[in-house]
């Protein structure tokens, strides 16, 4: 029997979308720091999504199959759209914050993501990148 643990990176699709919310955070932050790659889905714009009281999210996955896996409903014919790493942290995430619009990260087709604060979002990529790059990062906050 396999027993997923906050280690384990599951690279299937279905288990990824099984996860909590906090562990597809986790699974986002690893597979964006070690691909260089982001996904979002769009049409004749970025689809954007809002939270139960109202605030703006742009949607963010780590893969394109699991960007595709949410083009239904109000973004059926929307299509996954890739963009880098270096763009994430050094243009949108800094638009998105500017016009107060939340990241979500791994939307599943029944379930919000989590939307964790533009500098939290930062902070957890860079952490990562810094582990990847074998470099002392901040385990604490």
């Amino acid at each position: 029997m396999h027993a997923m643990t906050i280690d384990s990176q599951p690279d299937a699709q279905a288990d990824v979308l099984a996860l909590p919310k906090a562990l597809r955070y986790d699974h986002f932050i690893r597979r964006v720091a070690d691909t260089g790659r982001v996904w979002g889905l769009v049409n004749d714009g970025w689809a954007i999504g809002k939270t139960d009281d109202g605030a703006l999210v742009f949607p963010l996955w780590p893969t394109d199959a699991l960007a595709q896996q949410c083009a239904v409903l109000e973004w059926t014919g929307y299509i996954p759209q890739e963009f880098g790493l270096q763009e994430l942290l050094e243009e949108l995430l800094p638009q998105l914050e500017a016009d107060g619009i939340l990241p979500g990260i791994t939307y599943t087709p029944d379930e919000y993501g989590l939307t964790p604060s533009h500098a939290q979002l930062r902070k957890d990529l860079a952490l990562r990148l810094r582990q990847r790059a074998g470099l002392p990062g901040q385990s604490g906050d």
